[in-house]
């Protein structure tokens, strides 16, 4: 897909979002730009897109109500004038021991990074089939793409991004004759969480076949990568190092 005079949505303007969506803007695509907390930073992707001479569309949304993921689609698409690529960013990244877990955090994993993603792309589809064709990038995790849990601690999120590859390719397959294609990324240690000490991240780098951190340009790569594409969906790719081959 050429980006040019297209109109990519990202959820999640906070940190590789932000990146991504203006590497996008800097390929010649409108942006539009969802967020829950991080005004400050999608203020900034928003002027970031402008000064590449792209439109912006900007708007806070709830993605655990349904509702919220069809009003950021819809509205973006008629500020813009069309949607060509959806790319998922919005996740929930939460540790807690199995003993503390209670019903309902599954469920709060499952809204965010499954449910949004599903009803974001149901909201889209129509957009894309009106455009003869879209992108969708979904975020799974480099751990639930190797196939089993690897640290304790992260069941609901395991469980998440592992239905996230299953959504994804689901979806490959449903729209594949609409000329839709359903990909995902799978991150592995691309930026190391602020709550992490220095030992603990020079620890992570070696446990990386490659010895080091990602950083967020990594992942922007590949999503540009499946969105340009016009052959490959189905697909989770990990960008991680290789760190799933220890």
């Amino acid at each position: 897909m050429d980006l040019i005079g297209k109109v990519a949505l990202v959820t999640g303007a906070r940190r590789i979002g932000m990146s991504g969506a203006v590497e996008l803007a800097r390929r010649g695509a409108d942006i539009g730009l969802s967020y829950s907390r991080s005004a400050e930073e999608a203020e900034c992707a928003t002027a970031a897109v402008e000064r590449h001479g792209r439109r912006s569309f900007v708007t806070q949304a709830d993605f655990t109500d349904v509702d919220e993921c069809r009003r950021f689609v819809d509205e973006a698409a008629s500020k813009l004038g069309r949607v060509d690529v959806l790319v998922n960013m919005a996740s929930r990244y939460v540790s807690r021991p199995f003993d503390e877990l209670t019903p309902t955090d599954l469920d709060d994993a499952l809204d965010v990074d499954v449910r949004a993603a599903y009803a974001c792309s149901l909201a889209a589809v129509p957009h894309f089939r009106s455009a003869d064709g879209g992108r969708i990038v979904n975020v799974s995790d480099w751990v639930a793409s190797s196939g089993r849990p690897r640290y304790v601690g992260f069941l609901p999120y395991y469980v998440a991004k592992t239905a996230v590859i299953g959504l994804t390719e689901a979806m490959a397959l449903e729209l594949a004759a609409d000329q839709i294609l359903v990909n995902a990324i799978a991150p592995g240690p691309i930026r190391a969480p602020s709550d992490l000490d220095s030992d603990d991240i020079e620890q992570v780098a070696r446990a990386t076949p490659l010895g080091r951190w990602g950083g967020d340009e990594e992942i922007v790569k590949i999503v540009v990568l499946l969105v340009e594409s016009d052959f490959v969906t189905g697909e989770t790719i990990r960008v991680d190092g290789g760190r799933h081959l220890r």
